[in-house]
């Protein structure tokens, strides 16, 4: 069983920037494919970002190209999302979550360990 616990939500003003971390537990970490949902107030849960399990390849959202980066370090088993430039309507609860497929993906279906989320907030 793999346990998946997110952490570094906060406050922060817009145009301001927030990292997020990840980390899973268990000795298979790093074969697994990662990502990052949302879910803004009133909304339906959202695509944010993925990264293969070496980190070779990487997929964003239309809406956060550009200003997010994904990463990860296996040898710690973490996961990161860096936030830059964040505008009011990134605030969401973010959700990490681990897929065993071979290949990156994005669809959230895929995916089969979730955390229970950490909440930003970016104030204007």
């Amino acid at each position: 069983q793999v346990q998946v616990v997110e952490s570094g939500g906060g406050l922060v003003q817009a145009g301001g920037s927030l990292r997020v971390s990840c980390t899973a537990s268990g000795p298979t970490f790093s074969t697994l494919q990662m990502g990052w949902f949302r879910q803004a107030p009133g909304k339906e849960r959202e695509f944010v970002a993925a990264i293969s399990r070496t980190g070779g390849t990487t997929a964003y959202a239309d809406s956060v190209q550009g200003r997010f980066t994904i990463f990860r370090d296996n040898t710690k088993n973490m996961g990161y999302l860096q936030m830059k430039s964040l505008k009011p309507e990134d605030t969401a609860v973010y959700y990490c979550a681990a897929s065993r497929t071979l290949r990156i993906t994005i669809t959230q279906d895929d995916y089969q360990y979730w955390g229970r989320g950490t909440t930003v907030t970016v104030s204007s």
